[in-house]
């Protein structure tokens, strides 16, 4: 076999195609976070965390990238600017609904104050969050979306009132209302902005959002009701920014490009009305390219950084110059490129089912005699089709074995076929798949009809995480994440598989990833020996922990924040995960009482004979223990107490 070199992975799993530069394979095979100019051993950094008591899942948050990526986009943004002879100025925010954990949002607010971003906020409780965060630094932009009831609103005043640089933007006809009443009750004139539903035709998964079916904005109708009113209350100059929904995840550049050039004419149409205007908010949209083939499909984005900034500085002062209107400052929501890139989900492999060859293992032990005279027909056919496999043949000999195995489930089930002459079809036909497959492999073939091999052949490996907790999205809507080995990439990959979760539902699994030409049904991994095997899920910093759900109550991951001090890896922050206590709290399961239930059964099997007084107290202990331990699985020794 020809040697195979950590190069090899980092080719294999194209790394270079989706890791922004942040990530890579170094020569003693395993991938490490590039941080201010060090390499970072993922690797090693599991090892660090298990000897301080934590076990994997965990969450890996390296805030050097997070740092890097935010300098980028302020990069390409200023550069397109220059490159333009743009005479506005950028202004990016965060949304926080993007990713809600406090240190995250404390890190992109600071790194934010040198940078001169901002937040967004789509709700009352991110609105007192950003105004927490904001302390201090009054000129740090504030963008208010969503639905606002008077009480949001309210704040948005005393916000002003602190000094804050804010700006509610009406979403519908009657906040507008709500603003100019408030505004009245507290003697200030806010400013305010407005979402339009531009007419531009949206792509991809969030096609909807945009448009007039979005189901935030103002039609043009209500747009100019809005300036008619605020011009009749005097307040025409409060009207300052603009703002669209472009969509998430935006794939193509041309849907970017025709949106921002209809947002511009309306930003040129609303200065020429008389609103003074002076900013122009051209919402998120900007994608991360999670599959790396910079392709127009879904999970990926067919432009740069660089050309999505060019773009966007290029099409508002063409419109705002032809219109002879100031440069607006420009500013942007790409909360997803802004943080996807800084974390990464670490799991451990617990154990593997190897379906071709533990099928034939299971079955050679009763597989039936081979009898012309009495073989029931699908067992014939299938003992032909392992037979005839060969060059030429392949894809046939693959058709009839998987009609046969067909053939003998239904026969089976109507009383045809005894358990052995099943068992003796299920051995033949995962002989005959594993039989194609290696030929197919030997002479090269390539084709859909034999691609699925692999699929049907895929080894099993359970995961010791919840993908409906950490990664949500891969679920439900079928979002694809870079995922690879963290270490043993000096060695090839010898099996293929998916990944099955420890919940309880059949749905909890990986089995979408990014490969050459598109995306593939299994992952190349490397066979499970003595020692642990580590699985990384890359770019995941955008939109997971906060939707994730409790399915069989696995709560969240822990959280390590990590930054490179004086050439070497440092924890920065701790974030513990869920215990099974808090879990069962989250939904109105009291601890305490469950543990004295428990008390009293172990004292009643105690007068009844059942166990002993050192049984009984070590299982209130266990309990006790196991109330405050990690809800995923653990690698520990067993209860001190016998049993």
């Amino acid at each position: 076999m020809e040697t195979w070199s950590p190069g090899d992975s980092e080719a294999l799993y194209r790394v270079g195609a989706w890791g922004g530069g942040f990530f890579g394979v170094n020569d003693r095979g395993r991938v490490v976070a590039r941080c201010a100019g060090t390499d970072v051993e993922l690797q090693e950094v599991i090892e660090g965390l298990r000897a301080r008591g934590l076990e994997t899942p965990v969450l890996l948050r390296f805030s050097d990238i997070l740092d890097e990526r935010l300098r980028e986009l302020r990069d390409a943004c200023d550069g397109a600017i220059r490159e333009n002879e743009y005479r506005g100025r950028y202004r990016g925010v965060y949304p926080i609904k993007v990713n809600q954990q406090r240190h995250l949002v404390e890190e992109v607010s600071a790194v934010g104050r040198r940078l001169g971003f901002g937040l967004e906020v789509g709700s009352k409780p991110e609105l007192l969050a950003a105004l927490s965060l904001t302390s201090g630094a009054d000129e740090q932009l504030i963008v208010c979306n969503g639905f606002k009831d008077q009480r949001y609103i309210e704040l948005v005043m005393h916000a002003q009132r602190l000094g804050r640089t804010i700006v509610p933007v009406v979403e519908n006809a009657a906040e507008l209302d709500r603003i100019l009443e408030a505004s009245e009750r507290f003697g200030a004139r806010p400013t305010i902005g407005v979402r339009v539903k531009i007419g531009s035709a949206g792509t991809g998964r969030w096609k909807d959002s945009v448009g007039a079916r979005s189901k935030f904005g103002l039609t043009t109708e209500e747009l100019l009701g809005a300036v008619g009113l605020l011009r009749e209350r005097g307040m025409l100059d409060c009207l300052q920014l603009l703002h669209c929904h472009v969509g998430s995840q935006v794939q193509d550049i041309r849907t970017i490009k025709d949106a921002i050039g209809e947002l511009s004419q309306v930003y040129a149409e609303l200065s020429r009305l008389g609103a003074p205007m002076g900013m122009i908010d051209v919402g998120g949209g900007l994608g991360v390219d999670y599959r790396g083939d910079q392709s127009d499909a879904e999970s990926s984005m067919n432009y740069s950084l660089r050309e999505f900034a060019s773009d966007v500085v290029y099409r508002v002062g063409e419109v705002c110059t032809k219109a002879g209107v100031t440069h607006p400052a420009i500013i942007t929501e790409c909360g997803r490129a802004m943080v996807a890139y800084s974390s990464v989900l670490v799991f451990d492999v617990v154990g593997s089912t190897r379906r071709a060859e533990e099928a034939e293992e299971r079955c050679s032990g009763v597989a039936a005699e081979a009898n012309a005279d009495d073989e029931p027909a699908p067992v014939r056919d299938l003992r032909e089709a392992l037979r005839m496999i060969g060059p030429g043949r392949l894809v046939e000999c693959c058709h009839d074995a998987k009609k046969a195995i067909g053939d003998a489930v239904s026969g089976f089930r109507m009383g045809y076929l005894t358990l052995e002459q099943r068992g003796e079809a299920e051995r033949l036909f995962w002989e005959t798949m594993r039989r194609a497959r290696e030929e197919r492999d030997r002479l090269g073939l390539e084709g859909e009809e034999l691609a699925d091999l692999d699929e049907i052949l895929a080894d099993v490996y359970f995961a010791n995480l919840s993908v409906f907790q950490s990664l949500p999205d891969s679920w439900a809507i079928g979002q694809v994440f870079p995922v690879m080995p963290i270490h043993r990439l000096d060695e090839r990959p010898t099996r293929q598989a998916i990944f099955g979760d420890i919940t309880c539902d059949s749905d909890g699994k990986l089995d979408r990833f990014a490969g050459e030409g598109g995306i593939r049904s299994t992952l190349p991994v490397h066979p499970l020996e003595g020692e642990a095997y580590r699985i990384g899920v890359f770019l995941v910093g955008a939109y997971q922990e906060t939707l994730g759900d409790l399915h069989n109550l696995f709560g969240d991951a822990h959280a390590v924040h990590l930054r490179v001090v004086d050439g070497d890896w440092t924890i920065e922050q701790i974030v513990r995960g869920d215990t099974c206590g808090e879990v069962l709290g989250y939904l109105q399961h009291d601890s305490e009482q469950m543990l004295s239930t428990l008390s009293r059964d172990c004292e009643r099997a105690v007068r009844l004979g059942r166990m002993s007084a050192a049984q009984a107290g070590g299982l209130v202990r266990d309990f006790e223990r196991e109330l405050g331990g990690y809800t995923y699985l653990e690698q520990r020794a067993g209860p001190e107490h016998d049993g």
